[in-house]
């Protein structure tokens, strides 16, 4: 059985404003709710990118943005460019606006949940990795770890807390409402807690809105996202694609339309996307599912160049995650084969392996 943790540091994620210095520089994280995010915007991003960063913008596992590189002071530039282009509409909120949502589904209720959590002021209290989920009914995001998630299920929508389902049902027109409650109530209880499943007593949190009888067996979280030719929810057709180690560089960005950044470190599109990008659209590819934290030199924690090792990886299967260090900064949720890197070596699903590359071309076949 998990123990409830109660932490005692402070919440260092960064946002777009609170930047977190690494080795290479200053890191912002710029909240996309929903993933949606406009042609004019990721093409402004993309200069922003080159003119204040190390000139990429990296996807992250609950579908934001990241800039790196960022010299000190950059973030006061940086904030107002985002705020110009509507990346920035609270700065009392910009770092707890954390929703996730269905890349195939609408995007309304989405929208609706950051309009009301940033109008709440007491929600600007919450822990940056406080998760939001809204999921259309694809069972894509709701198991992916967000501390409330909503999924429509016979006619009303279930509220998951802390990724299990007690039984709190709500009418379709109450789900911003009750995901906002629910947020509300963890700041009343938590002792210290960042995440709701970290709580001592989750379903006594669950027992204030009234839950049924009714439960959702918990599913195994996905592991990748779409990608090929895709349709979303109202009927038109796209293409999702993965991004290699869920970096693009300003001129691949620069060549997108309106995109759907995907949790997967991926992104979708509507109609066609152009060619020659070096995205990846062949579901079969070795790279899809291949993710990888900063690594050397990038992170002061990292042992060794994680995102050089990942590149190498030729074989295709199982999703895995390269990790310069303990932390396993960016892992994916779900059945991910595990490489970390440590003082001696690596560590592959916990076991010490001499030749990496030939152990995690095992794991992934297994």
């Amino acid at each position: 059985m998990a123990i409830p943790q109660r932490r005692t540091g402070a919440d260092a994620c960064p946002g777009a404003l609170d930047v977190h210095r690494a080795a290479d520089g200053g890191l912002a994280r710029i909240r996309i709710p929903g993933g949606r995010v406009s042609g004019e915007q990721v093409r402004r991003l993309a200069d922003l990118a080159v003119d204040l960063g190390d000139g990429g913008l990296e996807l992250t596992s609950r579908a934001n943005l990241q800039l790196r590189g960022l010299a000190q002071g950059a973030e006061v530039e940086l904030g107002a460019e985002l705020a110009a282009i509507g990346l920035l509409p609270s700065l009392t909120h910009e770092k707890v606006r954390n929703i996730m949502a269905s890349p195939l589904g609408s995007g309304v209720l989405a929208a609706e949940l950051d309009a009301a959590v940033c109008a709440e002021p007491r929600l600007a209290g919450l822990p940056g990795r406080f998760l939001f989920a809204v999921d259309s009914g694809a069972g894509d995001v709701a198991w992916l770890g967000a501390d409330v998630a909503a999924i429509p299920v016979d006619g009303s929508f279930a509220v998951l807390l802390g990724g299990v389902d007690h039984g709190v049902r709500v009418a379709a027109g109450d789900v911003v409402a009750a995901l906002v409650a629910v947020a509300l109530a963890f700041l009343d209880v938590r002792d210290g807690q960042w995440r709701i499943a970290e709580l001592p007593d989750v379903g006594g949190l669950a027992r204030r809105f009234a839950p049924g009888v009714g439960r959702l067996a918990a599913r195994r979280p996905p592991t990748g996202g779409p990608v090929g030719p895709v349709v979303f929810a109202d009927g038109g057709q796209g293409v999702g694609a993965a991004v290699p180690l869920g970096r693009l560089t300003a001129e691949q960005a620069r060549a997108l339309g309106d995109v759907v950044v995907t949790p997967w470190r991926g992104l979708v599109v509507r109609g066609d996307l152009p060619g020659g990008l070096g995205l990846i659209t062949d579901p079969a590819a070795p790279g899809i599912g291949v993710t990888a934290c900063a690594g050397r030199p990038g992170c002061h924690q990292a042992l060794a160049d994680v995102r050089a090792l990942a590149m190498t990886v030729s074989t295709p299967g199982r999703a895995v995650h390269w990790s310069g260090c303990g932390r396993r900064c960016g892992r994916p949720a779900g059945d991910v084969l595990d490489v970390v890197a440590a003082e001696t070596g690596f560590l592959v699903d916990g076991v010490a392996v001499e030749r990496v590359a030939e152990a995690v071309a095992r794991g992934r076949q297994e």
